[in-house]
């Protein structure tokens, strides 16, 4: 059952996207980026939320929506599905996301991407490709925007080691605002490179805005604390949820941890 209704909303989601993205393509050159941001995207969040819900039975909770600081903001967030991707959007008011490269030059996304202002980067291309995703995450924060970024750079399966690149330390340090840490397990109900998609509850949590001014080292540290404590949290609370559907591995995993032969004996 589980397979069949991830099935049926992988089939909704892709004709929705399509019949959006046929609806909204004649009126790009002449919808402003604001205006394709709230009568397009917002509302082809909303309605795949709704399919992922109706048909697969997978909701989110969002906790710490207060932490969210008004004014310029880097957002960092754990990146284990394509769901994030969708469901931070909504949060901010006028996000730019950091994407890879590759992204820009899919048909059809690619324009809508271009069009929406969002910040491709060469994950490939160095010290220079730093320096021009600097440039535009300047240029765009001038304008009101908050700067999203995946520190990881791309989806991470859950409970699998951290692996953060320098790009948000280097961001943090040349925009000189707060970094906004967002943790989540969403990877448990929507893994990558999967159809399979799991019913119960997506957590996210956003955590304390890290106020700017921090050394590049001190920023990488915390932010890899904060986001990574907060997330194996929140995956022990799903894989708690999720019981025997949870992926074989990470229960394995989550037993071995909770086994009393695996909690250490002090000598007498």
């Amino acid at each position: 059952m589980t397979f069949l209704r991830s099935l049926v909303f992988q089939i909704a989601f892709y004709l929705v996207t399509t019949l959006y993205l046929l609806a909204f393509l004649p009126l790009l050159p002449f919808l402003s980026r604001q205006g394709l941001w709230r009568t397009g995207v917002l509302w082809w969040v909303a309605t795949t939320m709704f399919l992922l819900r109706v048909i697969v039975g997978t909701r989110a909770e969002f906790r710490g929506i207060e932490n969210i600081p008004e004014g310029p903001l880097l957002i960092a967030s754990k990146h284990q599905s394509a769901w994030e991707t969708l469901a931070l959007l909504p949060l901010f008011s006028d996000p730019a996301f950091i994407l890879k490269r590759e992204l820009m030059s899919i048909p059809v996304f690619g324009w809508f991407a271009a069009r929406a202002r969002m910040i491709p980067v060469d994950r490939k291309g160095g010290s220079a490709a730093l320096k021009a995703m600097t440039r535009r995450a300047q240029a765009d924060m001038a304008e009101g925007r908050q700067i999203l970024i995946f520190p990881e750079g791309t989806r991470r399966p859950a409970g699998a080691p951290p692996d953060y690149k320098f790009g948000v330390a280097h961001l943090y340090s040349s925009l000189g605002v707060p970094c906004l840490p967002i943790a989540l397990n969403s990877g448990l109900y929507w893994p990558r490179r999967s159809i399979l998609k799991r019913r119960g509850t997506i957590l996210v949590e956003i955590l304390p805005p890290i106020p700017p001014g921090l050394p590049r080292q001190k920023i990488m540290a915390r932010l890899e604390a904060d986001i990574e404590a907060a997330s194996d949290r929140l995956l022990a609370e799903g894989l708690a949820e999720l019981g025997p559907r949870a992926p074989a591995n990470l229960r394995a995993r989550a037993e071995a941890e909770s086994s009393p032969l695996s909690t250490p004996v002090e000598n007498s």
